[in-house]
């Protein structure tokens, strides 16, 4: 894969954006020699940015007086068009309607593909007492773009199904948007007290997987449950329809 261009945009905050971007930043450094080049425009929040194996660039879009300044993001446009290669860029939810609005007044989706790049966009639907709103955010965001969709299920706060039993991919919410979707990964609800602390000590530390199988702050089983929710995600994610 060569000159793609991610973005993780969901609305809501706290739903795994972040842990989204460093998975997938993950995945594409690890298909070839293509540059890989990761941004991170959240402003309350820079998590990604911390990752230092990965190099984030921090685009700051923020002003002074706390207002969001819709032509800083004039930055992260022109350094992705000015150098080929992959592009991840992780989004807070405070940035996302700024960047939203942002993205389609400029129509930057058009911009990206004439300029000979593939866009991408990876939403994040979370399960439990998140599906709701995040349902809502995957429909506004399926309506108000054409570019091709990855959907991410996080099934850590729930199951993606409705009260009633209604699983969110069987839904006619979900039928009427599929079409647009390329792609699907589903971030597993595994056993909280081995895999679920495994990885919270892994993104606590901000370190990829990669930096997890050379540290002896792991151990062997603690290594072994790591590389098998990765090697599980990079799976899924070759059978997406890049």
């Amino acid at each position: 894969m060569h000159d793609t261009v991610h973005f993780i945009l969901q609305g809501k905050g706290g739903i795994g954006k972040t842990l989204v971007s460093t998975i997938l930043a993950q995945w594409l450094a690890g298909q070839d020699e293509t540059p890989l080049r990761c941004y991170d425009t959240d402003q309350e929040n820079p998590t990604f940015s911390r990752y230092k194996a990965m190099n984030v660039k921090h685009v700051p879009v923020m002003t002074d007086n706390r207002m969001i300044d819709p032509k800083r993001f004039d930055a992260l446009m022109i350094d992705i068009l000015e150098e080929e290669g992959n592009c991840v860029i992780d989004n807070g939810a405070n940035t996302f309607s700024p960047l939203m609005a942002y993205l389609l007044e400029n129509d930057c989706f058009a911009l990206l593909e004439d300029s000979g790049r593939k866009v991408y966009i990876h939403v994040i639907v979370g399960g439990g007492d998140t599906l709701h709103d995040t349902a809502t955010g995957f429909v506004s965001t399926a309506k108000s773009t054409r570019v091709p969709l990855v959907l991410w299920e996080n099934e850590h706060f729930g199951l993606l199904q409705s009260a009633a039993g209604k699983v969110f991919t069987e839904s006619q919410t979900y039928a009427d948007n599929a079409g647009r979707v390329v792609g699907r990964v589903v971030l597993s609800q595994r056993n909280a007290d081995t895999f679920g602390a495994d990885l919270k000590k892994m993104n606590t530390a901000r370190l990829t997987a990669g930096e997890v199988r050379a540290s002896d702050k792991f151990n062997v089983m603690e290594k072994q449950r790591i590389k098998v929710i990765f090697r599980d995600l990079f799976e899924q994610l070759d059978k997406v329809k890049w």
